[in-house]
Protein backbone atom coordinates (compact mmCIF):
# COMPACT_ATOMS: atom_id res chain seq x y z
CA UNK A 1 0.00 0.00 0.00
CA UNK A 2 1.26 3.30 -1.19
CA UNK A 3 -0.04 5.38 1.92
CA UNK A 4 1.35 3.51 5.34
CA UNK A 5 -0.38 6.36 7.42
CA UNK A 6 -3.81 5.59 5.69
CA UNK A 7 -3.54 1.70 6.69
CA UNK A 8 -1.94 2.51 10.33
CA UNK A 9 -5.36 4.75 10.48
CA UNK A 10 -7.24 1.68 9.20
CA UNK A 11 -6.13 -1.13 11.53
CA UNK A 12 -6.38 1.15 14.63
CA UNK A 13 -10.40 1.52 13.89
CA UNK A 14 -10.25 -1.91 13.59
CA UNK A 15 -8.64 -2.82 16.78
CA UNK A 16 -10.91 0.10 18.59
CA UNK A 17 -14.05 -1.77 17.05
CA UNK A 18 -13.45 -4.73 18.04
CA UNK A 19 -12.46 -3.97 21.76
CA UNK A 20 -15.56 -2.05 21.68
CA UNK A 21 -17.30 -4.80 20.83
CA UNK A 22 -15.66 -7.17 23.27
CA UNK A 23 -16.18 -4.83 26.14
CA UNK A 24 -19.92 -4.71 25.02
CA UNK A 25 -19.91 -8.97 24.93
CA UNK A 26 -18.71 -8.13 28.78
CA UNK A 27 -21.24 -5.67 29.40
CA UNK A 28 -23.92 -7.96 28.58
CA UNK A 29 -22.85 -11.17 30.54
CA UNK A 30 -25.62 -12.02 33.00
CA UNK A 31 -23.29 -13.41 35.38
CA UNK A 32 -21.20 -10.40 35.80
CA UNK A 33 -24.36 -7.69 35.96
CA UNK A 34 -24.15 -7.71 39.76
CA UNK A 35 -20.60 -6.71 39.74
CA UNK A 36 -21.20 -3.15 36.83
CA UNK A 37 -17.80 -1.93 36.30
CA UNK A 38 -16.23 -4.83 37.56
CA UNK A 39 -12.64 -5.36 35.70
CA UNK A 40 -10.69 -8.85 35.02
CA UNK A 41 -7.25 -10.07 35.70
CA UNK A 42 -5.42 -11.67 33.31
CA UNK A 43 -6.18 -15.17 32.81
CA UNK A 44 -4.35 -17.41 34.91
CA UNK A 45 -3.57 -20.70 34.24
CA UNK A 46 -4.41 -23.53 37.21
CA UNK A 47 -1.98 -26.66 36.57
CA UNK A 48 -2.23 -29.95 38.98
CA UNK A 49 0.74 -32.57 38.48
CA UNK A 50 0.91 -31.03 34.95
CA UNK A 51 -2.98 -31.44 33.85
CA UNK A 52 -4.05 -28.14 32.91
CA UNK A 53 -7.36 -27.79 34.82
CA UNK A 54 -8.84 -24.47 34.03
CA UNK A 55 -7.91 -20.86 33.69
CA UNK A 56 -8.96 -18.38 36.39
CA UNK A 57 -9.80 -15.01 36.37
CA UNK A 58 -10.65 -12.27 39.56
CA UNK A 59 -13.38 -9.92 38.62
CA UNK A 60 -12.86 -6.42 40.62
CA UNK A 61 -14.33 -3.24 40.87
CA UNK A 62 -12.47 -0.49 41.87
CA UNK A 63 -10.94 -0.06 45.69
CA UNK A 64 -10.12 -3.91 45.65
CA UNK A 65 -8.11 -4.14 48.75
CA UNK A 66 -7.07 -8.25 49.01
CA UNK A 67 -6.65 -7.83 52.49
CA UNK A 68 -10.52 -6.53 53.10
CA UNK A 69 -11.49 -9.50 51.27
CA UNK A 70 -14.90 -10.13 53.28
CA UNK A 71 -15.82 -6.73 52.53
CA UNK A 72 -15.72 -6.68 49.15
CA UNK A 73 -18.04 -7.58 46.47
CA UNK A 74 -16.18 -9.76 43.26
CA UNK A 75 -16.75 -12.40 40.85
CA UNK A 76 -13.98 -15.22 40.57
CA UNK A 77 -14.68 -16.80 37.05
CA UNK A 78 -13.14 -20.31 36.40
CA UNK A 79 -13.06 -21.87 32.54
CA UNK A 80 -12.16 -25.30 32.13
CA UNK A 81 -10.04 -26.74 29.77
CA UNK A 82 -11.01 -30.54 30.43
CA UNK A 83 -13.80 -32.59 31.75
CA UNK A 84 -14.33 -33.01 35.52
CA UNK A 85 -17.13 -34.24 37.60
CA UNK A 86 -19.37 -32.67 40.07
CA UNK A 87 -18.14 -35.04 43.20
CA UNK A 88 -14.49 -34.26 42.13
CA UNK A 89 -15.11 -30.95 42.05
CA UNK A 90 -16.85 -30.72 45.27
CA UNK A 91 -14.65 -32.81 47.72
CA UNK A 92 -11.51 -31.16 46.48
CA UNK A 93 -13.54 -27.54 47.39
CA UNK A 94 -14.32 -29.20 50.84
CA UNK A 95 -10.77 -30.20 51.33
CA UNK A 96 -9.11 -26.69 50.06
CA UNK A 97 -10.97 -24.82 52.50
CA UNK A 98 -10.34 -27.35 55.46
CA UNK A 99 -6.31 -26.04 54.55
CA UNK A 100 -7.45 -21.88 55.24
CA UNK A 101 -9.93 -22.04 57.98
CA UNK A 102 -11.77 -24.44 60.81
CA UNK A 103 -15.47 -25.44 60.45
CA UNK A 104 -17.60 -28.30 61.91
CA UNK A 105 -18.30 -31.68 59.81
CA UNK A 106 -21.81 -30.71 60.03
CA UNK A 107 -20.95 -27.48 58.23
CA UNK A 108 -18.85 -29.97 55.74
CA UNK A 109 -21.40 -32.02 54.63
CA UNK A 110 -24.20 -29.43 54.62
CA UNK A 111 -21.73 -27.67 51.97
CA UNK A 112 -20.74 -30.50 50.05
CA UNK A 113 -24.54 -31.30 49.31
CA UNK A 114 -24.97 -27.98 48.18
CA UNK A 115 -21.80 -27.56 46.11
CA UNK A 116 -22.91 -31.13 44.42
CA UNK A 117 -26.30 -29.18 44.07
CA UNK A 118 -24.98 -26.26 42.86
CA UNK A 119 -21.75 -27.33 40.37
CA UNK A 120 -22.50 -29.41 37.18
CA UNK A 121 -20.12 -31.77 35.58
CA UNK A 122 -17.91 -29.70 33.50
CA UNK A 123 -15.87 -30.17 29.91
CA UNK A 124 -13.37 -27.87 28.51
CA UNK A 125 -14.55 -24.61 27.74
CA UNK A 126 -17.25 -24.39 30.24
CA UNK A 127 -17.24 -21.39 32.71
CA UNK A 128 -18.34 -21.47 36.16
CA UNK A 129 -18.35 -17.68 37.83
CA UNK A 130 -18.66 -17.17 41.68
CA UNK A 131 -19.67 -14.31 42.54
CA UNK A 132 -18.45 -12.90 46.48
CA UNK A 133 -21.32 -11.05 47.98
CA UNK A 134 -20.18 -9.60 51.87
CA UNK A 135 -21.91 -10.81 55.04
CA UNK A 136 -24.77 -12.66 52.75
CA UNK A 137 -22.69 -15.91 50.83
CA UNK A 138 -22.06 -16.71 46.99
CA UNK A 139 -23.48 -17.12 44.23
CA UNK A 140 -22.75 -19.40 41.02
CA UNK A 141 -23.19 -19.10 37.33
CA UNK A 142 -22.57 -21.93 34.85
CA UNK A 143 -22.07 -20.50 31.20
CA UNK A 144 -23.90 -17.33 32.08
CA UNK A 145 -27.04 -19.28 33.51
CA UNK A 146 -27.56 -18.66 37.24
CA UNK A 147 -27.38 -21.91 39.37
CA UNK A 148 -28.39 -20.50 43.14
CA UNK A 149 -26.51 -19.33 46.08
CA UNK A 150 -24.99 -20.83 49.08
CA UNK A 151 -26.35 -18.01 51.75
CA UNK A 152 -23.68 -18.04 54.09
CA UNK A 153 -20.53 -15.89 54.55
CA UNK A 154 -18.33 -18.44 56.17
CA UNK A 155 -18.40 -20.65 53.51
CA UNK A 156 -17.70 -17.65 50.69
CA UNK A 157 -14.73 -16.96 52.73
CA UNK A 158 -13.21 -20.26 52.85
CA UNK A 159 -14.78 -21.20 49.34
CA UNK A 160 -12.86 -18.22 47.42
CA UNK A 161 -9.95 -18.24 49.77
CA UNK A 162 -9.22 -21.41 47.91
CA UNK A 163 -7.34 -19.02 45.43
CA UNK A 164 -7.40 -15.80 47.60
CA UNK A 165 -6.06 -16.85 51.12
CA UNK A 166 -2.95 -16.24 52.12
CA UNK A 167 -2.61 -19.71 52.83
CA UNK A 168 -3.94 -21.49 49.19
CA UNK A 169 -2.02 -24.48 47.97
CA UNK A 170 -1.64 -22.47 44.94
CA UNK A 171 0.12 -19.61 46.14
CA UNK A 172 1.65 -18.76 42.58
CA UNK A 173 -2.04 -18.41 41.17
CA UNK A 174 -3.34 -16.28 44.31
CA UNK A 175 0.21 -14.45 43.17
CA UNK A 176 -0.64 -13.85 39.72
CA UNK A 177 -4.13 -13.05 40.20
CA UNK A 178 -3.78 -10.13 43.07
CA UNK A 179 -0.21 -8.91 41.17
CA UNK A 180 -2.09 -7.81 37.91
CA UNK A 181 -4.79 -6.16 40.39
CA UNK A 182 -2.43 -3.39 40.23
CA UNK A 183 -3.29 -1.70 37.17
Amino acid sequence: MRHPALLAWCLSAVMLMQTAQGAQALDARSDLQALPGALPTAPVRMTYWGFDLYDARLWTLQGFEPQRLPAHPFALELQYLRRLEVPAIARRSIEEMRRIGTFTDTQAQRWLARLRELFPDVRAGDRLTGIHKPGEGAEFWFNGQRRGELADARFAELFFGIWLHPETSAPEVRERLLRDLRR
